[in-house]
């Protein structure tokens, strides 16, 4: 069995080790397994046209390991493979790259089974891959930037092992999925389109390793909350239904986000407060959780009154809330007032610490750095982003090759070329226009789709994780979302909230992952009783 304590070398290519044999093929090295996927799993082909991908036959790279944590040492399989998803011609359009962790002779029956992925939308699920809950985690130096290799991969004590396989899927046209085929990224580029594809992968994920009997969690981050949202409807419809959703630093309806109206001013409030207490910018009254509920009664209250009145608002009172604003986020009442007391997120992380010439993280506020215009408005980069990117990338590259013996020719995408920009928001969700119909949405609000989805199962759990310091997805629009979904209280019940002083990412502090590991075993006990 292999432990992950020793020091990784870092990959400085992006693309993978060159393999013997042709796209997504194990390596022979130490001769780990190799299976083609059971249950109907299609030989390469080739079309003779020129504008098809030949599409690759499903292969997996297998390899044993042990991981021991809570007083336990739990055997299993780390397989990392790709699964091919057909259109509605039933003709292979998409090759998604997975890697699961099962344990060893356990029961399907009461073994459950979740599902992960990153957000973007068109982003590769190395975050929460090698971050959060999985064997093994890299080692970082959060809140400070990381330096470069070597790496160091360890065992992670906080992995969700001990309670569900765990299968980390990177989206159609990211990591090492693709397009095959006649596919095409019009295939997979837009938000149902997204969710369709899921739908397939989980659907014939579940067929070929026979976890149809087991219980199912989806666990998405960022984007992939609004993915989750819509997947856990599509898949429910199919006749697949849930035990629970984790959403983790969610963002569920970007139809009240557009401009023009006051929601990120006060939904983002709250979030300000708790960065300001952090860094020490305000007089602190109690504890960190204390203090953001002081922001948000006063967002809900007396700050949302005084938007609303907005040229109308008399002086004396646009003064006075000025002064409160500058109270709670730490900024100079001047400033405030400039700014029609209504803050950028992105103006915010170049103000706070202004004084200091430094600005903040946008995925995590704890993360602070220099910037080249200490006058500017906007900062110039992210912080928390560039902090980190270079140990994950290059920890992964090591890892996946060195020890679960996977290699393949093609590159790994961070990012999946030209995805984003390319995106199509639209969505149709259940029930809209009334009368049970479906509707069109020009952006979408999964949180109906998943409040559909709760009412048909209504056993359905799930939980909310929020970092506090997160500037991405801040959490109070996250409460307001959840909160009006019109779900009766019996099932309403079944939303539960976390919040851990940490950002987007909350795994980054390992403190904050501990506290959610604790809600994870919690939950899942909750959520797998009948």
């Amino acid at each position: 069995m292999r432990r992950f304590t020793r020091k990784s070398g870092l990959l400085l290519a992006v693309a993978m080790m060159t393999a013997i044999a042709s796209t997504w093929v194990p390596a022979s090295a130490q001769a780990p397994t190799t299976r083609r996927a059971a249950a109907g799993g299609d030989a390469p082909t080739t079309s003779a046209s020129d504008d098809s991908v030949p599409i690759p036959p499903e292969t997996t790279a297998v390899t044993k390991h042990d991981w021991t944590g809570g007083g336990q040492t739990i055997h299993y399989t780390a397989t990392a493979g790709n699964l091919l998803i057909k259109d509605d011609k039933d003709k292979p359009n998409g090759s998604i790259f997975y890697v699961a962790y099962t344990q060893d002779g356990a029961d399907p029956k009461t073994r459950p089974v979740t599902f992960f992925y990153n957000g973007g939308p068109g982003a590769a699920t190395i975050w929460l891959h090698m971050g959060s809950f999985g064997p093994v985690r890299v080692v970082t130096s959060s809140p400070e930037a990381t330096g470069p290799a070597p790496f160091e991969i360890v065992p992670n004590q906080y992995s969700l092992l001990d309670k569900s396989d765990l299968v980390f899927i990177d989206a159609p046209l990211c990591g090492f999925s693709r397009a095959v085929g006649k596919g095409t990224a019009k295939d997979f580029a837009g938000t149902d389109e997204d969710i369709k594809a899921f739908d397939k992968f989980i659907t014939r994920y579940i067929s070929v390793n026979q976890r149809w009997n087991s219980p199912k969690f989806l666990f998405g981050e960022s984007y992939g909350t609004t993915r989750s949202a819509g997947l856990v409807e599509a898949l429910n419809t199919d006749g697949i239904e849930f035990n629970g959703v984790t959403l983790l630093s969610s963002i569920l309806n970007y139809n009240i986000r557009n401009p023009g109206y006051d929601t990120d001013a006060i939904g983002y409030f709250p979030s300000f407060a708790a960065i300001a207490y952090q860094h020490n910018k305000v007089k602190k009254t109690g504890t960190i959780a204390e203090w953001v509920e002081q922001a948000r009664k006063f967002a809900r209250g007396p700050y949302a009154e005084a938007l609303q009145e907005g040229d109308k608002l008399p002086a004396a009172e646009f003064d006075a809330m000025a002064q409160k604003v500058a109270a709670f986020t730490g900024l100079s009442v001047q400033y405030v007032k400039e700014s029609h007391l209504r803050i950028s997120a992105t103006r915010f992380r170049k103000e706070l610490l202004r004084g200091d010439e430094e600005i903040l993280g946008r995925y995590d506020a704890r993360f602070e750095g220099f910037d080249v215009d200490a006058a500017g408005e906007n900062p110039g980069y992210d912080p928390s982003d560039t902090g980190i990117s270079g140990v994950y990338v290059g920890a992964f590259h090591d890892y996946i090759v060195k020890e679960l013996k996977y290699m393949s020719t093609e590159p790994y995408y961070l990012s999946g070329p030209g995805v984003s920009g390319a995106w199509d928001f639209t969505h149709r969700a259940p029930g809209a226009g009334g009368g049970g119909g479906r509707g069109g949405q020009t952006q979408p609000d999964v949180a109906m789709d998943l409040a559909d989805a709760m009412r048909k199962n209504p056993k359905l759990k799930v939980f909310s994780a929020n970092g506090y310091f997160d500037l991405a997805t801040p959490f109070f629009i996250t409460e307001y979302d959840l909160h009006h979904m019109l779900l009766p209280p019996a099932i309403a019940s079944n939303v539960e909230f976390g919040y851990y002083p940490a950002g987007h990412m909350v795994y980054l502090n390992v403190e904050a992952l501990k506290l959610l590991k604790g809600d994870m075993d919690r939950f899942y006990g909750e959520a797998t009783k009948h």
